[in-house]
């Protein structure tokens, strides 16, 4: 037995991952020598009106009672299945899988020779379906709303009574979506829904339903996430972060195996002693994401650099800070050189020149800065030694750069970074030009957009396998809405093939845009910056904690901030959120 175990668990995929053979009944296989399939010849009928007729199959995929059991490959045990597989060989043990679970899983479900498949839970050793046994994986589910959704999150216990028909808090009069596998899934665990609140569409139609539906959640597997939805926290846990804990989560289902026990146990010492796992684990690996936390305008000058130098270099990452390092990358939109012979911030300068003390790169250590971008206005600001002194520094932290560079050529490389299977290409520009982006063929600078080479090379990683991340420097408008020339510009990097497209220019926040499920976020506002006393919407801002999951872009959490003085921000109350996210959505046309 322990053979067979073993084998099992080796090789469980040889199965259901095999090739397919042209869509015939089973009874038209017959022995033949070597190929280690068998099916008796059926025997002949006679005239008796009794006899059953053991050659044919009235019902697609289910033989008649007194014909021997045909051991299939998961392919014929699929609802609605027509295609008919060789027989196994004849095996002592039979495994039955719950149709009712994921697409996802079932197709990471594999099968050695000498374990059949049953169509059958009666008559299998083993059983592979939701709730106790002996526990093989944790199939993580998502709680999703439509992208412009104010809600954050809820309460598992909220969320159970809703299941049921008792909807209240932020579930009354809200309508939820699932498809045909999620509703068995859950029906197992919770019961059965109440009459009209949980609605089953096929998992392709679950978005554009909630979209044109603004009272309609949906409950979908992690699998199924994609940018134009929205995770809400249940219980205060996200699937999107990096500390997600899945045992504290509600939407995590218990995936086990049951049936004879001494099976069972054999497969759990065989687990326990040699690590070998059936199933995945989840369908969330942590070793697959990558959260990159994008930032707006950070400029060390002026009333912000005065403020450091009062109250500390750290101050104003102090509430905001364990947002940008806990992300597995991070992202800075540093525009001003850093320079030796910097003078002392003066609050009050009327001139638009700047650097930045040396010391001050401090912060950007503090904040766990990985990414940084040179596309804007002032990094020239303190000529050419300072910019050449200011890329060493990054480089002497194992910082990458983009957007500007030693010279044009070093300016427009694509900054590629891999983390966890994922590859991020940046790229960036300064859409003003002019003596904003100076970098030249042996001159230093931020670079100047030229639009045709962009989209071209953008176009070129995405069709290498990157995802690309376009940023840009672009005109500054103090409004939430975007500007007719910003959606131009934008719009044509996420037409050559970017995925997310920021914009690092803004001092404001500004609206937001899907194009064919590609995210523009056309302004974040300032992450370090004094200007504090232009306006409220100044005192706002945003850092977008963009997801990405074997190899794709998955979604994006807005994190909100309010700046309490020249240099801090905080992150916003819930008051403050609802407010900017109103005006911000209202703004995009939401």
């Amino acid at each position: 037995m322990r053979k067979n175990i073993f084998a099992l668990i080796l090789s469980f995929g040889l199965l259901a991952a095999g090739c397919r053979m042209p869509s015939r009944p089973v009874s038209s296989f017959s022995s033949q020598p070597g190929e280690g399939y068998y099916l008796p010849e059926p025997p002949q009928p006679t005239q008796t009106p009794f006899q059953p007729d053991a050659t044919a199959f009235t019902t697609p995929g289910v033989p008649p009672e007194n014909a021997l059991q045909p051991v299939l490959t998961e392919a014929a045990a699929l609802p609605g299945s027509s295609v008919y597989l060789p027989l196994a060989p004849q095996t002592s043990h039979t495994i039955w899988i719950d149709p009712a679970l994921p697409a996802a899983l079932r197709q990471a479900v594999t099968l050695p020779p000498d374990i059949g498949y049953s169509l059958f839970a009666e008559q299998a050793s083993l059983r592979l379906t939701t709730g106790d046994g002996l526990p093989l994986s944790r199939w993580v589910y998502t709680l999703a709303a439509p992208f412009p959704t104010l809600v954050d999150g809820v309460a598992s216990q909220d969320l159970r009574l809703a299941w049921i028909g008792q909807a209240a808090g932020p579930f009354a009069g809200r309508a939820l979506l699932v498809d045909e596998s999620t509703l068995e899934v859950f029906t197992s665990l919770w019961g059965a829904p109440g009459a009209d609140v949980v609605q089953v569409l096929p998992v392709e139609r679950l978005l554009e339903a909630a979209w044109q539906g603004s009272s309609s959640w949906a409950i979908l597997p992690f699998e199924a996430l994609e940018p134009r939805w929205k995770v809400l926290e249940v219980d205060s846990q996200s699937p999107l972060r990096v500390d997600f804990d899945p045992l504290a989560y509600p939407l995590s289902v218990p995936v086990s195996l049951v049936g004879e026990p001494d099976l069972l146990a054999e497969i759990e010492a065989l687990q326990s002693s040699e690590g070998v796992a059936i199933l995945p684990s989840s369908n969330r690996d942590p070793e697959k994401l990558t959260v990159l936390a994008m930032t707006g305008v950070t400029a060390l000058v002026r009333a912000t650099a005065y403020t450091m130098e009062q109250r500390g270099i750290l101050y104003p990452g102090k509430d905001i800070g364990p947002w940008l390092r806990e992300a597995d990358i991070t992202h800075i939109s540093n525009e001003v050189p850093f320079a030796s012979d910097c003078p002392h911030p003066n609050p009050v300068q009327k001139g638009m020149r700047f650097c930045s003390a040396d010391r001050y790169i401090a912060l950007m250590e503090d904040m766990g800065t990985d990414v940084v971008e040179l596309t804007g206005d002032h990094f020239q600001d303190w000529g050419q030694q300072a910019m050449l002194h200011t890329l060493e520094m990054y480089r002497q932290r194992g910082w990458g750069y983009y957007g500007g560079g030693e010279n044009l050529q070093d300016g427009r490389k694509a900054l590629i970074v891999e983390h966890n299977g994922n590859r991020l290409a940046f790229i960036g520009c300064n859409g003003k030009g002019g003596s904003f982006a100076q970098a030249g063929a042996s001159r230093p600078g931020a670079v100047t957009c030229d639009f045709g080479w962009m989209e071209a090379e953008i176009a070129r990683l995405h069709a290498e396998g990157y995802l690309p991340v376009a940023t840009f420097q672009h005109f500054e408008y103090y409004t939430y809405k975007a500007q007719p020339n910003q959606k131009r510009d934008f719009r044509a990097l996420a037409r050559a093939g970017a995925v997310v497209i920021s914009g690092s220019q803004a001092h404001q926040p500004q609206g937001l845009e899907f194009l064919d499920g590609v995210l523009i976020h056309y302004g974040l506002g300032n992450l370090f910056f004094d200007q504090y006393d232009i306006s409220p919407a100044t005192r706002q801002g945003f850092i977008d904690r963009h997801v990405f999951y074997d190899g794709r872009y998955i979604g994006t959490e807005l994190l909100t901030i309010q700046f309490v003085d020249y240099a801090r921000p905080r992150p916003m109350t819930p008051a403050e959120r609802e407010d900017v996210l109103n005006k911000v959505f209202k703004a995009s046309g939401w």
